[in-house]
């Protein structure tokens, strides 16, 4: 990593709202802008510091709107409207194109992104597609019980440990570290309240998977992942002429299994 290690860094957007993320990585390695899950915050980046810079890449997370220290839009927001600010953060860092990885929720957001011309390969980890549907969509068409779940979510950690929020996303036995992590990153991304990510699900599912460009794209998927429908993904695997690799962990797991794999393959684009 670098020499500081993770920092959190604020840029203005066009209409004065503040985009928060965070800087970890190689410092001179090539961009990649990893898109964190639903809720999740700038602090994913902690989870993929060493791959990034085992791989050589500079990694930008961002708190996407109204999550951890970056500001909620005005109004109601879409899903196509994260390339703006995707596009202004590239400015601000005075990046001319980069790479994205979208983990779970943020599916949907990498390949938003992906539909810049200032982007190159995409790479999908234990993520969900536009539509894909899932219990947390279905509770999304009724607001104010997923505010609900989540703030109960945050509620029990506290009370219980983070083991609770943890339990959610893998039968895996992780370390104190990964754990504390993980529930970092939850209780960051509802520091102000659950309506991103109520925002973010509704969004997501009611917006149909963008034209991709002509860029190379690659998945990797748990076969016992019960957080993101496998279907809906090997579908625009297909559709796109993308590449996908099964593999057998669930939701957490493979994540923690293949980051490497999937910042190194991402720092390969020539």
């Amino acid at each position: 990593m670098s020499a500081d290690g993770p920092k959190t860094v604020e840029c203005r957007l066009p209409d004065d709202r503040t985009l928060a993320y965070t800087v970890a990585g190689e410092t001179a390695g090539p961009t990649v802008v990893a898109n964190h899950g639903i809720p999740g915050s700038r602090l994913f980046a902690r989870l993929l510091d060493d791959a990034a810079s085992n791989a050589g890449v500079r990694l930008l997370v961002p708190d996407r709107p109204g999550y951890g220290r970056s500001d909620a839009p005005p109004g109601d927001r879409g899903l196509m409207d994260w390339r703006r600010d995707y596009e202004t953060l590239l400015a601000h860092e005075s990046v001319e194109t980069a790479t994205v990885l979208g983990f779970s929720g943020g599916g949907p957001f990498a390949l938003a992104a992906a539909t810049s011309d200032r982007t190159g390969r995409i790479a999908l980890l234990s993520a969900t597609v536009p539509g894909s549907g899932g219990a947390l969509t279905t509770l999304a068409r009724v607001p104010f019980l997923l505010r609900g779940f989540f703030r109960l979510g945050g509620w029990r950690a506290r009370r219980s440990g983070p083991e609770v929020i943890v339990d959610q996303l893998t039968d895996r036995d992780l370390s104190p570290e990964t754990v504390e992590t993980i529930a970092a990153d939850y209780h960051e991304a509802l520091r102000e309240s659950a309506r991103a990510p109520v925002r973010e699900l509704r969004s997501a599912a009611t917006t149909q998977t963008p034209d991709l460009p002509d860029t190379e794209l690659r998945v990797w998927h748990g076969t016992a992942d019960e957080n993101a429908p496998f279907d809906p993904v090997r579908t625009l695997v297909t559709e796109v002429g993308g590449e996908c690799t099964a593999v057998d962990a669930d939701h957490l797991g493979t994540l923690l299994e293949c980051r490497r794999d999937a910042l190194a393959w991402l720092s390969q684009e020539s």
